[in-house]
């Protein structure tokens, strides 16, 4: 049986933390309190990039064209 010292050696614990805290922006008490197999779950999950592509922009920016003469003209 390995000693806790062995585990701390051979776990991955810095990247397992900023994956957990940093990428999935856990609470300190929720990441703490999580299982591995829940942290394994949570990892798997993908995570949400809200960026629109610029073709949806662009596609937008047509549908919904900026007003001229308001607040914003001749900025």
């Amino acid at each position: 049986m390995k000693s806790a010292a062995d585990l701390k050696a051979t776990f991955p614990w810095d990247a397992i933390m900023a994956a957990g805290l940093g990428l999935l922006r856990l609470p300190s008490s929720a990441f703490w309190n999580m299982t591995l197999r829940e942290l394994n779950a949570a990892f798997a999950t993908p995570v949400r990039n809200d960026v629109l592509p610029r073709s949806e922009v662009e596609r937008l920016m047509r549908q919904f064209p900026d007003e001229t003469g308001g607040m914003n003209a001749g900025r």
